[in-house]
């Protein structure tokens, strides 16, 4: 039986709540790193360790959650994972040592690993019932949360309050509010999903050789935002010479710019289909490379921000629309897992492969590789999204034109 349009509205508003609170829970443990290393005395070498170990952890653990998630639904899964997983959150704040932070990141990985790959199995099932594109915006909202912690964060400090309590409070509220957004989710199917007419269909086996493909798109994705992430601001500092005022803007204009575009996201792809959107954002990504790579020699600052607001605006929407590619062909949980791991891939090896290039050479060659991976999705994103349609499931080509205009 489907779900009634009250039913999906209600589940919609589900997965923009535990994304968002998601997002809140990362940022807040980033805004707290620097007081714990502080309190706990641990140095960029021992905190670089908790956070790959997270990395490592959570990169793990999406193997498991994708076959889990096929056996009990991603509901499932975000009900018995995700406020726990908020709750980890607690752990900077009463961690008495570096050995006690280790253990502890390693099972807020675990959570990651298990919440991430809940979160994006559903909002795929989600927009298989709406018939369109519904999944760029539930990343906007991660972003927001992300930047609704750093900003409490800041004014939380600005007043005079405790580091420590914020985080324990956030904790406890995190877990809560995470807790009361899963219960307007999809309840099963499960294995199977529904067509227009309600009749159970068989998740669709994807090739190895598709599946591969966008594996490597959504780690060339993550790797090219990476190359924001970790490089702009140093890029700033480092090649243009910068201000140290002025410098860190590098970084704010890209992640302004990407969450914009993810929250406008769905319908740019609603417009251009999976494969048209890829080609424009990998080129608009690798523009906006091009522009920072080039403001060395003309254009300075300026340059190098435009550049970052346009490759900002590119890379929002990649990885919303593989996700959404893989649940308009039919995949199961696992294959959404897939492009989560390729997610955590990329965001490990980006910092290591650019700065290591960096390192031998300088960081405008080290930054090649973002540009160069941008390039590559722009030529082949098209092509796999069009091998990977050709297999999808059956409702897909024939969608319910009520469900379609879902709000």
């Amino acid at each position: 039986m489907l779900p009634d349009n009250a039913a999906l509205r209600r589940a919609r508003t589900g997965v923009f709540g535990t994304f968002a609170t998601s997002g809140f829970v990362m940022g807040a443990w980033a805004a707290a790193l620097p007081s714990v290393d502080r309190r706990l005395d641990l140095g960029e070498a021992r905190l670089g360790t908790v956070l790959l170990l997270i990395q490592i952890v959570g990169l793990v653990t999406m193997l498991a959650a994708g076959k889990i998630a096929d056996r009990i639904t991603s509901r499932s899964l975000l009900r018995w994972t995700g406020p726990a997983t908020q709750l980890v959150l607690v752990a900077p704040a009463l961690a008495p040592s570096y050995e006690t932070l280790l253990v502890c990141g390693a099972i807020y990985g675990i959570g990651v690993g298990f919440v991430e790959v809940g979160l994006n199995a559903h909002s795929v099932e989600l927009e298989r019932y709406y018939r369109r594109p519904i999944i760029s915006s539930f990343h906007g909202f991660w972003s927001l949360g992300g930047a609704a912690a750093g900003a409490l964060t800041s004014l939380g400090l600005t007043l005079g309050l405790g580091n420590q309590a914020m985080l324990v409070i956030a904790a406890l509220a995190s877990a809560v509010v995470f807790a009361a957004f899963t219960r307007p989710l999809l309840p099963p199917p499960g294995q199977t999903t529904v067509d227009s007419t309600g009749t159970p269909v068989r998740p669709v086996r994807i090739g190895a050789l598709v599946l591969g493909a966008m594996f490597i798109l959504g780690l060339g994705g993550h790797l090219v935002e990476s190359g924001a992430i970790d490089w702009a601001n140093l890029h700033a500092a480092r090649v243009l010479n910068a201000d140290d005022a002025l410098a860190p803007l590098s970084y704010t204009v890209f992640a302004v710019a990407m969450t914009i575009f993810r929250l406008l996201g769905d319908p740019i792809r609603a417009r251009l289909g999976p494969a048209r959107t890829l080609l424009a954002a990998g080129t608009l990504a690798a523009i906006g490379y091009a522009l920072v790579l080039s403001s060395a020699a003309t254009g300075g600052l300026p340059l190098a921000w435009t550049g970052w607001i346009l490759a900002g605006s590119g890379i929002a929407v990649i990885v919303p629309v593989l996700f959404s590619a893989i649940g308009e062909a039919g995949g199961p949980p696992s294959n959404v897992a897939l492009i989560s791991i390729s997610g955590s891939a990329g965001l490990l090896a980006g910092p290591a492969t650019i700065g290591y290039l960096a390192g031998a050479t300088n960081l405008t060659a080290g930054l090649l590789v973002p540009a160069t991976l941008a390039v590559f999705i722009a030529l082949a994103g098209p092509v796999t999204m069009r091998r990977l349609l050709k297999s999808r499931a059956p409702e897909a080509e024939n969608p319910d034109p009520a469900l379609s205009t879902t709000r």
